[in-house]
């Protein structure tokens, strides 16, 4: 089968095409995994996985607990992961090109203070969910575990 330059061209445009989506699906997939996050305030004692221990909160302030996705038994305590606001219901609530890193001190489940938002991926500390949106209410996020 004979291709004349016209076609051959379009063939080596698909083929381009074809190999750029591949690899960013691909990147997309390894790169993060996409959920929600709330918020909650203080008090944060006593958590699921340190107790009363407040040295073990980090001397930022961006820490999370885990939902149930992620909380693992417990084996998510001390996890460390990488959180950006991708989107939420309320237009320009996330802040553009700000990424965290969070540690995972507590179960939202059972943490001390109630989330603003119940059923969420993480609930991250006031002071990281203010770091990465500017409204109070449950945000999609992107994360990876570092």
């Amino acid at each position: 089968m004979m291709l004349n330059s016209n076609s051959n061209s379009k063939l080596q445009y698909l083929l381009q095409w074809i190999s750029i989506s591949l690899t960013s699906t691909l990147f997309m997939v390894v790169c993060c995994e996409v959920g929600t996050a709330s918020m909650y305030n203080p008090p944060y004692t006593p958590s699921a996985c340190y107790g009363n221990d407040a040295s073990q909160f980090p001397s930022s302030n961006l820490f999370a607990a885990a939902g149930e996705g992620i909380w693992d038994n417990g084996a998510a305590c001390g996890r460390q992961y990488l959180v950006r606001c991708i989107s939420a219901v309320i237009p320009r609530t996330c802040i553009p090109g700000q990424t965290i890193q969070v540690k995972i001190i507590d179960r939202a489940k059972t943490s001390a203070s109630r989330p603003t938002s119940m059923g969420t991926t993480m609930v991250l500390s006031d002071t990281a969910f203010g770091t990465i949106a500017n409204q109070i209410s449950s945000i999609n996020i992107e994360f990876q575990q570092v």
